[in-house]
């Protein structure tokens, strides 16, 4: 993320937090929501002026035959829902689809792999390949694809990698309830590896996977306690996907989603607040209520991975229907 020299002096201010506590976090979700929108909005209005959205667009390259057993995954080989099928992109497909997302007007151009963790050999050499394409487009370059070594992020560091994605999905308390496969310890250790190479860091989490409100406290104090924050925080609300355990799982009420998005923008002043999966469900007046609490990121284009998400033009009309810029 580069810092304007606004967002260098909120920093500078001091106001800038490391230590919310847990009650300090439930107060805010819980708080009458016309007071938590007037909140997040003064500190998003001073930390982020303009109201500038960046647009990022998110491509499957290898789906499908992970073998973590994350509940809410259509991609997991422990789910019957599991995608595999669609070969593995090839270096020059997935730039032909960077060229276009940026033709499309997206600023990021973000990357997922199905895997565990990364490996070594000719398809990191690839994922290289890819980063380096990418940002010699003139886009900022993400990647998600699990867990990895030193090593391997200091060479996504030399290829140019603007941004590492590794969600901590939910609080610890819930963690074991959703993913068995790979701890939260680990998590945050792949976190550090990425800050020490010097990558943006891009971590958020999932709603609406049964957890508490004070489940979605702990997730959020353990994201406002990194330092610094998290560059870019994706919000996402559960895709209920049939052949998933959470196939069944009631959607939540969009007015939820605006709380989690205020109150990240008040944990996290200057991130990138994005909102991700689950979009489609909010309808219009969610998504602009999300973006008046904050929100100054959305991911763009058709699908995210493997779950649908709006199109383009509706995206284009929306945020000028809401009067937000693009960032560019």
């Amino acid at each position: 993320m580069t810092l304007t020299a606004k967002k260098i002096s909120y920093i500078q201010s001091g106001r800038i937090r490391h230590d919310w506590s847990l009650n300090e976090i439930k107060e805010l979700l819980e708080k009458p929501l016309i007071e938590l929108l007037w909140e997040a909005q003064l500190i998003h209005r001073e930390a982020n002026p303009g109201y500038k959205v960046q647009l990022a667009t998110l491509l499957s390259v290898k789906t499908g035959g992970c073998q973590e057993d994350c509940a809410y995954c259509p991609q997991s080989i422990h789910n019957s829902s599991d995608v595999t099928g669609s070969p593995e992109l090839e270096v020059e497909a997935v730039l032909n689809q960077a060229k276009a997302a940026k033709e499309a007007g997206a600023d990021r151009f973000c990357m997922g792999w199905a895997w565990r963790e990364i490996p070594e050999g000719e398809k990191f050499n690839s994922m290289l390949k890819m980063v380096e394409g990418v940002r010699k487009l003139d886009l900022e370059a993400c990647v998600t694809a699990g867990m990895l070594t030193d090593n391997q992020a200091s060479k996504l560091a030399e290829a140019g990698l603007t941004a590492y994605n590794h969600n901590l999905d939910t609080s610890p308390e819930k963690y074991d309830q959703i993913i068995t496969t790979r701890t939260y310890q680990e998590r945050i250790e792949t976190l550090q590896r990425v800050r020490n190479a010097g990558i943006n860091i891009c971590c958020g989490g999932i709603i609406g996977m049964g957890e508490s409100i004070a489940d979605r406290a702990s997730l959020l104090r353990i994201l406002s306690s990194l330092d610094p924050h998290p560059e870019s925080v994706p919000i996402n609300s559960l895709v209920a996907v049939e052949g998933t355990p959470l196939e069944n799982t009631a959607s939540v009420d969009p007015l939820e989603m605006v709380r989690m998005v205020a109150t990240a923008r008040i944990l996290m002043p200057i991130s990138k607040i994005r909102l991700s999966a689950g979009r489609e469900k909010l309808g219009k007046e969610g998504q602009i209520l999300c973006l008046l609490a904050g929100a100054n990121s959305i991911f763009y284009g058709d699908k995210l991975l493997t779950t649908g998400n709006p199109d383009t033009e509706s995206d284009r009309e929306l945020l000028s229907q809401a009067g937000v810029n693009v960032q560019i």
